[in-house]
């Protein structure tokens, strides 16, 4: 019981961090309507330091959160579920492939690689309906560096976080 509790609390850490570094700093991408922002970095990390199920809720409340407060609407019930799977994948892959210490960082780097294809995808097959293959196709670049950016951040946070004691605790 007293687990599940230090998970909800980090979920609810890591929904409000990944709400802050989506909504905060912001690079516009030319002729999308869209940005690129270090929130990805914590959509992986959600689903590596707290697990599939509470990383999946922390990513997707978090991004939703940010697409709401930004004025984005239309994109936050399809961000809360891309940015879900994403964390789900992310914290699968490291259960899987963390188990042994010296993968870790690497389960990292395919989960950041993960996330950055759920994230271009699953947007381009949501934006399809609205703009049509060629308009939806146009901001795929920028999710991908905007997962890549993510992925760079997410490798350089995560042995400051997996250091932390109190993330061990949850794995345990």
């Amino acid at each position: 019981m007293k687990a599940n509790v230090k998970k909800m609390v980090y979920a609810a850490l890591f929904a409000a961090l990944t709400c802050a570094a989506t909504f905060a700093i912001k690079i516009p991408t030319p002729g999308t309507g869209g940005y690129v922002h270090p929130g990805d970095a914590i959509v992986i990390l959600s689903g590596v330091m707290v697990g599939p199920v509470y990383g999946a809720l922390a990513a997707g409340i978090g991004s939703a959160m940010a697409d709401m407060l930004g004025g984005y609407f239309l994109y936050a019930p399809v961000t809360f579920l891309i940015k879900g799977i994403a964390a789900v994948l992310c914290g699968v892959v490291y259960q899987r492939i963390g188990r042994i210490e010296r993968l870790r960082s690497i389960a990292v780097g395919i989960g950041g690689v993960i996330d950055m294809l759920v994230v271009a995808g699953g947007y381009y097959s949501y934006e399809v309906f609205f703009y049509g293959a060629a308009g939806a196709l146009a901001s795929v670049p920028a999710n991908l560096i905007q997962g890549a950016s993510g992925l760079i951040l997410a490798l350089v946070l995560y042995p400051i976080l997996h250091a932390i004691p109190s993330f061990k605790e949850l794995k345990a």
